[in-house]
């Protein structure tokens, strides 16, 4: 072959790629950053432990997917293998990340997948109630969050660097792993396996591809279910961790990113050893592994979103009604109403309401991502992938901020812990006012019209 033809088919190729590239509808960025506590901390979600973790058995991530459509617009999806995202990391990381990197708070989605057996998140809402931390321990939760602030600004910037032209697609499957926890027996509402539950068993997998689709890049993929498959005083990310690890191995160099949904009452089965959140995870990853054989559904922009913070109100409580349950024997609730007293001593009241998260990211017409905060129980996401149609739609729970669990208007009037109890854990004044589901869904309804006219 003569020199001159060689070079003629070199810049062919050149200019075929660099062609390919501009006409990219899609740029990606995926990074990721070791989040693991690397000394005994208290560990996060069981109120019963009474001393911090004991060693790491797995490790905990964050990861970030950068997403940038063809005019310019830029999202970025944070997946932490923590308890929950608090107010204040949330706020911390947007001022973080607004300016240096070009991110909008809007088109931020922080989501946690609530493993138990990671570390406390420092959060002013439960900290002092939940957990009896000693100065020690306390000053061990306030430098890991400082140190966490930093990696998840710091892996979302590297993401926002590593940006390049991709393909997005679509695809989903089931699995069987989650079932409700909430038994109706005659003395009310228990957490016990409860066949006959609500439950939401799809696996919503968005696919991230190398232009030319021959590299699989990323994986972001969801599951409505509480990560409390152990309880061990090991560091670790329980089943979520375990199916992203095994995503990663079954497809080296790619990322697995797990979204957690709208899991709030929703537990694995069987659970309490640490051999069923490894069989867990790896019965999600095959799940996961279905979903990608299928010719998968290609994504197209613009990318859109909004988020709205929507005030749920509380149902009153008065002064001398939180002096009466000062009186309580339970540890929990005497130190909650504590900081409650401490509040209305403050402000002449306790707080009445809770801006409460929600978000919608769209793709084109291909795929409606809604985020709610807080512990979310099932009925949210069957409601509203009955109600917004059009398209796939994918609910995730546990993001931006997890306050406290979001029942429905049914698990509401219950009771039980998702309704009521578990609010004594908490500094919030109590249970949330009948009505909390039609505001939130009347929100994201609201969001997700607006999106789809512009």
């Amino acid at each position: 072959m003569s020199r001159w033809l060689l070079n003629s088919l070199l810049i062919i190729v050149a200019a075929s790629a660099t062609c390919q590239a501009e006409d990219a509808e899609w740029k990606v960025g995926v990074a990721t950053v070791a989040i693991t506590p690397r000394q005994p901390m208290w560990m996060a979600g069981y109120a019963g432990r009474t001393k911090p973790s004991e060693g790491v058995l797995s490790e905990l991530h964050a990861k970030a997917l950068a997403i940038e459509d063809s005019a310019g617009t830029r999202a970025v999806i944070v997946t932490t293998d923590l308890i929950s995202i608090p107010r204040p990391l949330r706020l911390q990381v947007v001022k973080g990340v607004a300016e240096k990197y070009k991110v909008d708070p809007k088109g931020l989605l922080l989501n946690c997948s609530h493993t138990h057996c990671g570390p406390v998140v420092k959060d002013d809402l439960e900290m002092s109630v939940m957990y009896p931390l000693d100065p020690e321990q306390r000053q061990r939760v306030e430098s890991y969050f400082v140190s966490l602030t930093d990696k998840l600004v710091g892996v979302i910037g590297a993401a926002v660097e590593d940006l390049q032209p991709a393909k997005l697609s679509y695809s989903h499957a089931r699995c069987s792993v989650a079932m409700n926890r909430r038994l109706p027996t005659k003395d009310g509402f228990q957490n016990s396996p409860y066949p006959d539950g609500p439950v939401d068993h799809d696996v919503p997998v968005l696919r991230i591809e190398s232009l030319d689709g021959k590299t699989l890049r990323a994986v972001a993929f969801g599951y409505a279910c509480h990560n409390t498959t152990t309880g061990l005083m090991q560091i670790n990310a329980d089943y979520a961790g375990y199916a992203q690890t095994e995503i990663e191995k079954a497809h080296p160099g790619a990322t697995a990113l797990f979204v957690m949904g709208c899991g709030g009452d929703q537990n694995p089965y069987p659970r309490g050893q640490i051999e069923w959140a490894m069989t867990h995870g790896k019965t999600l990853a095959t799940a996961v592994e279905a979903a990608l054989l299928p010719v998968p559904k290609p994504i197209r922009g613009p990318l859109k979103f909004d988020l709205k913070e929507v005030d749920l109100p509380f149902e009153p409580v008065t002064r001398d009604e939180l002096l009466a349950r000062r009186e309580s024997k339970d540890g929990y609730e005497k130190r909650r109403t504590e900081a409650l007293l401490a509040e209305h001593e403050k402000n002449g009241k306790v707080r009445e309401s809770y801006p409460y998260p929600i978000q919608v990211l769209q793709f084109g017409g291909d795929l409606t991502l809604v985020t709610l905060g807080g512990e979310v129980v099932i009925d949210y996401a069957l409601r509203l992938k009955r109600e917004l149609g059009d398209g796939p739609v994918w609910v995730a729970g546990y993001s931006n901020d997890v306050m406290a669990y979001i029942p429905s208007e049914r698990v509401l009037k219950e009771g039980g812990y998702e309704g009521v109890g578990a609010m004594r854990y908490s500094n919030l004044p109590s249970s949330w006012r009948s009505g909390v589901e039609d505001r939130i869904t009347t929100t994201v309804r609201e969001l997700t019209e607006r999106l789809r006219s512009k």
